[in-house]
């Protein structure tokens, strides 16, 4: 397979996993528009291949991501409305890119996370980071708030959560993060590697086609109100699971004490 290349990030591809790694690690792997852009399309790039199973992202340098670039923020500060709304809409497209790409997504955090970095880390499914990682929402400081970012950061932390750290833009720890169901796991720097890997290959050996359709299943469900709808849309859900070709494989392997096929 002949990979796309970038001039912010890096791709590499191997054994079903897809790793995106940002590449500025002197700018602090901070936002631009070409990083903005080169997200989106490598992860529907990703989200195309058949071949991929799960998708990391992490990043080169001491920060995962800054939020914005300097520069970038100084040719905002003089942009009209429309051009503000222009933008955004950019960096709205990009998270909910990450977010819906259909194959499960990990935040491999090695360094502190800033700003619109939170959003990245929140658009993902899970989150893994080392102990000594910082976490802010920095925008009130700068007179700007969340907003962009703040679906996937709210869903995250939680509403109790989102009312300090967006208030007071405060740094706070992994240990903290964690806490507050930011992330999922915190590890020391020399075992982040091997947590990562072993996180990564339970997402590759599940069914494809239901590790799909489950990440759908939580963002359906996850807050919509308890009713006939959801009960008979549920229902159809685990029928539909059930007659599907990896479904009927799946529990056919497990009687008969098999691999399924997609591990062959």
């Amino acid at each position: 397979m002949k990979l796309p290349t970038y001039d912010s990030l890096l791709l590499d591809i191997d054994q079903h996993v897809a790793t995106i790694t940002l590449n500025r690690p002197d700018k602090r792997n901070a936002f631009n528009d070409d990083v903005i852009q080169e997200l989106t399309d490598v992860f529907q790039f990703c989200a195309e291949q058949d071949e991929v199973r799960a998708v990391v992202l992490t990043a080169n340098g001491k920060a995962f991501c800054a939020g914005a670039d300097l520069n970038w923020m100084r040719a905002m500060a003089d942009y009209s409305h429309d051009e503000n709304l222009a933008d955004a809409g950019k960096l709205a497209q990009m998270l909910a890119t990450i977010y819906h790409c259909p194959k499960p997504t990990v935040a491999a955090i090695q360094g502190d996370v800033y700003a619109g970095g939170m959003g990245l880390v929140a658009a993902c499914d899970i989150a893994i980071s080392v102990k000594n990682a910082n976490f802010c929402l920095s925008e009130v400081k700068l007179g700007l708030i969340p907003a962009t970012i703040s679906p996937y950061v709210i869903r995250a932390m939680g509403a109790r959560a989102a009312h300090r750290y967006f208030l007071t833009a405060e740094v706070f720890d992994a240990k903290e993060a964690k806490k507050i169901g930011f992330i999922h796991e915190r590890v020391d720097e020399e075992e982040f590697t091997q947590s990562l890997d072993n996180l990564v290959k339970h997402l590759v050996n599940a069914s494809p086609n239901a590790v799909k359709v489950c990440k759908k299943l939580v963002q359906d469900v996850a807050y919509a109100e308890i009713n006939e709808q959801l009960i008979k849309d549920t229902v159809a859900g685990i029928a539909d699971i059930r007659a599907s070709a990896e479904g009927k494989e799946g529990v056919q392997s497990f009687l008969q004490k098999r691999q399924p096929s997609w591990l062959e």
